[in-house]
């Protein structure tokens, strides 16, 4: 009876043990996100994300393209794991291309509810990617189905911060984002995001008025862009004012933005160097429905989002949930 018992004792612990190491898996650790991955653990998650993203996007629109490119910042740099969202003298949020960044606020409240309603489960970086997509959804863009189960970073360093620039060549573009397995259709169909949001005057200023110090604007750019530009971005004039990305419908995420780069009439360099190239126009045109097959703007950005959003996810050891997004780094 003895031997039955240890017998017995042996694999009740070792289906204990097991029991622990599912329920590890089941919070991220060692497996890839998943669409419905909280299950039961925190049933409401996208709701109350999606509640607390559109009050502060009617408190202020500005925040549904800070909290979408902010995502984007976030995985361009050691993966979507949060890390852009830590605070600290020298964190990623310190970085020159994060100083202009909106929308820390909506997050740090939803991951406030969230610790109300389930308590140490849900990370940051999950947030982050949620509320990306129902940023694009309150701007009037289509939803798509979001993997979870990431964990949060430990690691944010501005000295990481080493994100596209917005006068790159087409080469250069191409290459950035193959090295995060994201092919040419991601590429333009991401930069298609830029149909909300704005730059600072600083930022492009040169291209309409001294272009590679000529003097004159970029000759590039559509004659009768140029003066609206130069209007709303005065040579001496604040360098912090913002100037729209997609000039017309700068609220609306819609295929204006790629009209307009196929008209010249767009702010960033880097954006209108998409027209000069011929793999990338024709990705253009197909999302215009100019060419064929064509590909539908809103689907194909789900797509490429929900890529973008699995880049270098941290999972066991490698990562934590944070009770504090914004906690000090």
């Amino acid at each position: 009876m003895g031997r039955g018992y240890n017998l017995l004792f042996i694999l009740v612990t070792f289906l204990v043990f097991v029991a622990a190491v599912t329920a590890q898996g089941n919070r991220g650790d060692g497996r890839r996100p998943r669409v419905g991955f909280y299950g039961n653990r925190c049933r409401n998650v996208e709701s109350i994300v999606r509640s607390v993203v559109q009050s502060h996007f009617r408190s202020n629109p500005a925040n549904a393209p800070g909290i979408l490119r902010m995502h984007f910042h976030d995985c361009f740099v050691s993966g979507c794991d949060g890390s852009i969202l830590l605070a600290g003298n020298t964190s990623e949020r310190t970085a020159i291309p994060n100083r202009s960044l909106r929308g820390f606020e909506a997050i740090d409240d939803a991951k406030t509810r969230l610790e109300t309603a389930c308590p140490n489960t849900v990370s940051c970086a999950d947030i982050l990617t949620l509320a990306a997509r129902d940023a694009v959804v309150w701007t009037g863009g289509q939803g798509w189905s979001v993997p979870l189960g990431r964990l949060d970073g430990r690691r944010s360093q501005a000295s990481d911060v080493n994100l596209p620039g917005p006068s790159d060549p087409v080469t250069k573009q191409k290459q950035d984002f193959a090295a995060k397995n994201l092919n040419t259709i991601d590429l333009v169909t991401l930069v298609g995001g830029h149909t909300i949001g704005t730059a600072g005057c600083g930022l492009v200023r040169g291209r309409f008025f001294n272009f590679n110090g000529t003097g004159q604007p970029d000759p590039s750019i559509d004659p009768s862009f140029v003066p609206i530009v130069q209007a709303r971005c005065p040579q001496n004039g604040d360098a912090t004012t913002r100037v729209d990305l997609d000039t017309g419908s700068a609220g609306d995420f819609d295929t204006s933005f790629l009209r307009n780069v196929r008209s010249s009439r767009v702010v960033l360099q880097s954006d209108l160097f998409l027209w000069g190239d011929t793999e990338t126009r024709a990705i253009i045109e197909r999302l215009l429905g100019l060419r064929r097959p064509i590909l539908r703007f809103g689907p194909e950005f789900g797509k490429s989002m929900t890529k973008m959003s699995l880049i270098d996810v941290k999972t066991g050891t490698d990562g934590e949930i944070r009770r504090v997004c914004s906690a000090i780094n």
